[in-house]
């Protein structure tokens, strides 16, 4: 890793808002494009400034007394008009969450919807996300799933909101404080069933990382009593198909297998009936073969 002290040789951007991922928990994690565009950005932006100043530092890139400007939950509709002014007159300015991808559960919304309505360039630096990385490591199906944000607060808030994503055939994505953990899967073994695969993931890519695997109905019995520290993202499993879903989509795959080719009929099905076109396309191969 580089010293404090050695700074980073900046390349000239072209204007723009620059949204930069920074990472989640290591500070290695961070892309060289992303540290590029920290070095040579006109003006800097930050969620937490002191947290983006430190990044820097770790990284070796110096201020070199260009403007950084707090931009947060409570004061973005304020301060975005000033950055857009700057990208207007033909400056870069470079945006990052304290930690993750902006927009994502963080702020940054306000900041590039203003900027795309005024026809100013957007450019995405990706990197570290907490959703991905849970993804990766949960055991649970990636090919579809739905990034809830965080529940409710309120119970029958969330009960209303536990009950909007119970038939979704997607694996659910949810962020979710250490305090409301215990109650969050109580309520989802409840709503959702106590028998759906999940995964808890705490702190990840930071020292004391750990993933939790299992059914909602033991896992809310496991945090019930247990003081949770950390960011945690809860992810949990699709929906199972109910007994007509499934025989009414296999029907239509039957119908379309005899007059398209496997790879054509699952993709009309999966589309149909908003099913992963990877399963279904399995099931068109079993169903040729046995002669259906």
């Amino acid at each position: 890793m580089p010293s404090p002290n050695s700074a980073r040789e900046a390349t000239p951007l072209a204007p723009g808002l620059y949204l930069v991922a920074t990472p989640i928990g290591s500070a290695r994690d961070i892309t060289l494009r992303a540290l590029d565009i920290l070095a040579a950005a006109d003006v800097l932006a930050a969620e937490d400034t002191r947290t983006l100043r430190h990044l820097m530092e770790i990284h070796g890139i110096p201020l070199n007394g260009r403007p950084l400007v707090p931009v947060h939950d409570h004061n973005e509709a304020a301060a975005s008009p000033r950055l857009l002014r700057a990208v207007a007159e033909g400056k870069s300015v470079a945006y990052a969450s304290e930690a993750g991808t902006p927009l994502v559960s963080d702020p940054g919304f306000v900041l590039a919807r203003a900027a795309v309505a005024e026809g100013l360039p957007v450019t995405a630096a990706p990197g570290a996300s907490a959703v991905l990385a849970a993804l990766c490591v949960a055991g649970l199906p990636s090919d579809r799933f739905l990034f809830a944000g965080f529940p409710p607060a309120a119970r029958s808030a969330r009960l209303r909101f536990l009950e909007e994503l119970r038939p979704v055939h997607a694996t659910l994505v949810l962020y979710e404080s250490p305090k409301r953990l215990a109650a969050l899967l109580e309520d989802s073994a409840a709503v959702l069933g106590q028998d759906r695969q999940a995964a808890i993931c705490r702190e990840l890519t930071k020292r004391f990382e750990e993933v939790r695997r299992g059914r909602l109905g033991d896992l809310a019995a496991d945090y019930a009593s247990e003081t949770v520290k950390g960011e945690v993202v809860v992810l949990i499993d699709r929906a199972a198909e109910t007994g007509a879903e499934s025989a009414d989509w296999q029907a239509a795959l039957d119908r379309a297998l005899e007059t398209l080719s496997v790879k054509d009929a699952a993709a009309m099905v999966a589309e149909a009936y908003d099913l992963p076109r990877r399963e279904v396309y399995q099931v068109a191969l079993e169903r040729a073969k046995d002669g259906h």
